[in-house]
């Protein structure tokens, strides 16, 4: 009897184990079919002219803010505006059960991980050169030019045609997507508009893997819903770009101003005038005695015996920036005209700098500093900036709180302050900004000391931004942030306020599988955004 029961045992664990391994197999297939949306098997067979890297992927986890690293699963090097388009196709044929997204990254500049896709694709855009710049040069001059072309180089190119982009940020090392993407302000914008406002045509690849052309007579909707849009609603491959006569030098002047209401009436009072400069920006110094000096390696003082008398005495002061483009056979009108303007201006007549540079020397100013840096280590490292929005009538109040009680130490980097014109800018853009006709933009550009505990340590300088985003919503100042970064989509919500809705509907419309930009953080692949 003892052997048959064991024989029926042994038969009954047969079927057991049977029944388990049976089991087993059947999950790993369920899984295998369940990953094989998620892992890189099916990218690497992608019919692409370019490459998808998946090993190499550690710098595509990075980015000038140096504070945020999600390593991708691959990045993806295009030679052609197909393959990105191929790409993001495949990853849409692969519906809502991959978990695979696709971030655009330009230049790296972004600062609180925008442009990273984590275990998602990181399309590298600077490897984008197709097509190649195309100029016309009739009436309205423009350029054709890929999206991961940077704007340096477009600077370059279009003075061979006497020519030149009307509108610029202040740094120039950057791609045409990823500006585009934002908005791109600089001391033009009040007289041009952003670099939004001087786009007549895009090519863009939507979250469907469709690459559609777009302006403001073709697939409309689409145009205004990319620029200033994030990066939510397709990837920028080429762009159309406004173009003015280039000149050949510029005029370039500093002054100081101990009293903010004179500083902000007369940079209000001299964008209002066409004419009178062609950039204008302003920033504050904190506590820094020794500016004039630092200024007289590249600047001239109008009157050196008075400017080597003045002192400071710790209090904040306000600089304006004003620089007119001119030709060298306009030097003298030039002159004059700089004079007279300069006339009616209520600044510390002590503190006029001049200096004369070429058109190209004063926009690639920024990468002047940024060799400097490099040079001395501090140029990767954290980067808190904090950029904003605020209206005009809200602006001095926000001066003396900030200015006055929660900054009142050396600053650790620009803070930019300065006023645009709010009829420069397309209000069917996707781009936010506040209701009133003028508005300043405050830029707290920062930089972090690692391995600092005190002022200048990133969690001082974190603490600081806080600060001042707590009281401008005690306040009911009206602000909207610049480059925008929030962690909850409530928060985006009340970001775009009444314009939510549009942006949700154009989210629905172009990519309604949240495939694009999840560094923005604003959707979640696969979970409902309505």
């Amino acid at each position: 009897m003892r052997y048959p029961l064991a024989s029926f045992i042994t038969k009954n664990n047969m079927l057991f184990w049977r029944s388990i391994m049976f089991m087993f197999l059947t999950c790993i297939s369920i899984r295998t079919q369940f990953c094989c949306s998620s892992n890189p098997s099916s990218l690497r067979t992608l019919a692409i002219n370019g490459h998808l890297t998946f090993d190499e992927v550690h710098d595509a986890a990075k980015d000038f803010g140096n504070r945020l690293q999600m390593l991708p699963l691959a990045v993806l090097h295009p030679k052609s505006v197909s393959d990105i388009a191929t790409t993001i196709k495949h990853i849409w044929q692969l519906g809502s059960d991959s978990e695979i997204t696709v971030a655009a990254r330009g230049h790296g500049h972004s600062l609180q991980g925008q442009a990273q896709a984590h275990r998602g694709i990181v399309i590298n855009m600077e490897a984008l050169r197709s097509p190649e710049m195309h100029f016309y040069t009739g009436m309205a001059p423009y350029v054709d030019v890929s999206g991961g072309e940077l704007w340096i180089n477009v600077l370059h190119e279009s003075l061979k045609y006497g020519l030149a982009p009307k509108s610029w940020t202040d740094y120039l090392h950057l791609t045409i997507g990823g500006t585009l993407s934002n908005a791109g302000i600089s001391g033009q914008a009040f007289h041009h508009g952003p670099q939004i406002s001087n786009v007549y045509q895009l090519e863009v690849v939507t979250g469907k893997g469709e690459v559609l052309n777009c302006s403001e007579k073709q697939n409309s909707d689409l145009f205004y819903s990319v620029l200033g849009g994030l990066g939510q609603f397709g990837i920028i491959t080429r762009a159309r770009i406004s173009l003015e006569a280039a000149p050949q030098k510029v005029k370039w002047i500093r002054v100081l101003y101990s009293d903010f209401t004179t500083f902000a009436r007369d940079q209000e009072r001299l964008i209002a005038s066409d004419n009178a400069f062609d950039y204008i920006e302003g920033f504050v110094t904190i506590n820094r005695t020794g500016l004039l000096n630092n200024w007289r390696s590249s600047f001239d003082p109008q009157d050196p015996v008075q400017a080597s008398q003045f002192r400071s005495d710790g209090k904040t002061l306000f600089c304006l920036e004003l620089v007119k483009y001119f030709n060298t056979d306009e030097t003298k009108k030039v002159n004059e005209d700089v004079t007279n303007q300069l006339s009616q201006l209520g600044y510390i007549k002590s503190t006029l700098f001049l200096t004369e540079v070429s058109y190209v020397e004063f926009l690639d100013r920024v990468h002047v500093s940024e060799i400097k840096l490099r040079s001395k280590g501090l140029w990767e490292v954290p980067h808190p900036w904090l950029n904003l929005l605020i209206p005009k009538s809200k602006i001095q109040a926000f001066a003396v709180e900030v200015f006055g009680d929660i900054l009142t130490e050396t600053s650790n980097g620009p803070i930019l302050i300065y006023p645009v014109n709010k009829s420069k800018w397309d209000d069917r853009t996707s781009a936010v900004i506040p209701e009133e006709d003028i508005f300043y933009l405050v830029a707290f550009l920062s930089s972090a000391v690692p391995s600092s505990t005190g002022t200048d340590s990133l969690e001082h300088i974190l603490n600081q931004n806080r600060r001042i985003l707590e009281f401008c919503e005690t306040a009911n100042l009206g602000v909207k942030q610049y480059l925008p970064h929030y962690t909850t989509q409530e928060e985006w919500r009340a970001h775009f306020g009444p314009r939510w809705e549009v942006f949700v509907q154009r989210k629905s419309t172009y990519d309604p599988l949240a495939i694009l930009a999840p560094g923005q953080r604003i959707f979640q692949k696969a979970i409902p955004f309505s």
